[in-house]
């Protein structure tokens, strides 16, 4: 009995050695990552290890694991623009180190590269691009703008720095009081100027109403004195009679006036 728990003992031991071995040799990548190897006698090793088993030699390699999954990062800045407003300036960005050259990116930035380069070079773009337009520019031409950063950004994130941008996005513009000030401001005026001018071309219809009235007033009356020249007092006669006509069968169509023999005397009445 004793030989047998003597044999079980070292067997444990031997797979608890085993185990220990194995841990310090071997390492796992997992989905969405990658890593390099450092060697502490030749420095870093450019072969990338992708997702699966490998083996190292303890105390010897190290490994340098990297997130190769897209991650977002936004990035904020205040600048100036051509005619010197000040104006607020969000980015977003999805970014990713470039796998094929991971022993690059260890070797000039280390693991936290994200955060010592994009808010940098973000920064430096988003500021040389936006001077070289004016306030108004940035709203009306604002994908121009998001275009610009987003292909000077790219290249130099990638060719400088061995980042690989997917996606930027122009999250937000923002300018400060003064300039939103001066453009309520400039609105206000534009309003006014509108509300002037619609006021001054109905005075100018109505003066040219008033003109083509009065011309055809006129007209009219030389017409009507060139025909009592022509006919004489009879037009004048005959007007009247047809303005005594059209009189007459207005009030024989009201139901309010009633008729009385011209012999007898004249009432009027109102029926309630």
């Amino acid at each position: 009995m004793e030989a047998i728990m003597k044999n079980m003992s070292r067997l444990a031991f031997g797979v608890s050695g085993l185990g220990f071995v194995a841990s310090q040799c071997t390492f796992v990548i997992y989905p969405g990552e990658a890593a390099i190897i450092y060697d502490r006698l030749q420095g870093v090793q450019h072969d990338v290890k992708k997702e699966g088993f490998h083996f190292k030699v303890p105390y010897l390699h190290y490994p340098k694991v990297y997130d190769i999954k897209l991650r977002p990062a936004v990035i904020e800045t205040m600048t100036g623009t051509k005619d010197l407003q000040k104006v607020n300036i969000k980015l977003r960005v999805l970014f990713q180190p470039n796998i094929e050259n991971l022993g690059r990116l260890y070797e000039t930035l280390g693991l936290d590269y994200n955060e010592r380069v994009l808010p940098s070079i973000a920064n430096e773009i988003m500021k040389a691009v936006v001077a070289g337009y004016n306030a108004e520019e940035l709203v009306v031409k604002r994908e121009m703008v998001s275009q610009e950063i987003k292909k000077t950004i790219t290249a130099k994130a990638f060719n400088d720095f061995n980042i690989v941008l997917r996606d930027i996005s122009l999250m937000d513009i923002s300018f400060g009081t003064e300039f939103m000030q001066a453009v309520e401001a400039k609105q206000v005026a534009q309003q006014e100027a509108q509300k002037f001018q619609w006021i001054v071309l109905r005075n100018e219809q109505e003066k040219l109403a008033a003109i083509t009235r009065a011309e055809g007033e006129a007209t009219a009356a030389k017409m009507i004195s060139d025909a009592v020249d022509t006919a004489g007092p009879g037009l004048v006669e005959l007007r009247k009679i047809e303005a005594a006509k059209e009189i007459a069968q207005n009030l024989a169509n009201s139901n309010n006036v009633q008729y009385i023999p011209a012999n007898n005397n004249v009432m009027m009445g109102v029926r309630a």
